[in-house]
């Protein structure tokens, strides 16, 4: 690594400009006050153009790699943001391949504890240092700094991380040293389903208000005043309408690929996840109406159809 003990001084690389990655890679680049350039890749090169088209005037230096291998190069510190267990082994075997010795590498992706452990011999093996790193929140707190990392493995390397975390990427960092790396992403993908869950209750909750008479108004103010945070932004969404949308926030393929990890894991210790496997079913029919651009929030216009009414809320007069 670089001989300069400022963690900013580091060269570091970011993998993955997905809905999470570039709210993170953002930070970075405004926040931190990096002396190198951020080397940026994303298998998709269009939404790498899209990013740095929007950087506002503030941002540091960066430079667009080619591929995986040519944005770790470099680099002493790297960061992979992405989508399933099956581009994290991918873009790790590459990662391999091009080298990793002594270079610190945090995975943030959402993925099964057993990949997790998997990439961690991947780099552990490459020379590398390796910390398990998967946030929670949704995009818009990426963007604004306000996410919650979940950090695994030895202090020595997590002391190493949380310089880039707290302040800029996060605002608050769950530490578990000398946890297996695999717990940060367990509890990752059980605090998923409490988000799920959320969604659901929501869903129902406004559908039944709709139909008996409530209406949606009185419901989210209860829910503003009680519930405030997930609860009140996901109510907003579904009464907007903001779940038919051309991006999904939360794309229904990644929503089911965290209920099935979390139902799998479950039920392999003997815990049936009735409330998670209800949404994933909800989910399931979201697909089916929405195609790819289904969002988890259309557990909405499910459980409206299910109850008589049309997946997409009426439009006001005006909108």
């Amino acid at each position: 690594m670089a001989s300069s003990s400022n963690p900013m001084d580091k060269r570091i690389a970011w993998i993955g400009l997905g809905n999470m990655g570039r709210g993170m890679a953002l930070n970075l680049l405004t926040k931190a006050s990096l002396t190198q350039p951020l080397a940026l890749y994303n298998r998709t090169a269009a939404r790498t153009a899209s990013f740095t088209a929007a950087l506002p005037a503030n941002a540091t230096a960066y430079r667009v790699a080619t591929s995986a291998a040519d944005a770790v190069r470099d680099a002493d510190v790297v960061f992979t943001s992405l989508g399933d267990d099956k581009a994290v082994l991918a873009v790790y075997a590459d990662l391999v391949a091009a080298g990793l010795k002594d270079k610190l590498v945090v995975e943030t992706s959402t993925i099964l504890p057993e990949t997790t452990e998997k990439v961690a011999e991947m780099v552990l093996g490459a020379g590398g240092e390796f910390a398990a790193g998967p946030v929670f929140g949704a995009p818009a707190a990426a963007d604004a700094g306000q996410l919650v990392f979940v950090l695994a493995g030895p202090p020595q390397t997590l002391s190493k991380v949380t310089p880039y975390c707290d302040g800029i990427m996060s605002r608050l960092t769950l530490d578990l040293p000398s946890r297996p790396y695999g717990t940060a992403t367990l509890l990752k993908l059980t605090g998923n389903t409490f988000i799920l869950s959320m969604v659901g209750t929501l869903a129902e909750g406004h559908a039944f208000a709709e139909k008996s008479g409530l209406g949606s108004e009185t419901l989210h103010r209860f829910i503003s005043a009680m519930l405030p945070g997930p609860f009140g932004g996901y109510s907003a969404r579904m009464m907007a309408g903001d779940y038919v949308r051309d991006e999904p926030l939360f794309a229904v393929d990644l929503a089911r690929k965290d209920a099935g990890h979390a139902i799998r894991l479950a039920g392999e210790v003997g815990v049936d996840m009735k409330i998670t496997k209800t949404v994933d079913e909800r989910l399931r029919k979201v697909k089916e109406v929405r195609g790819e651009s289904g969002d988890l929030p259309g557990v909405y216009g499910v459980a409206r159809m299910e109850a008589g009414l049309e997946f997409e809320v009426a439009k006001k007069e005006g909108e």
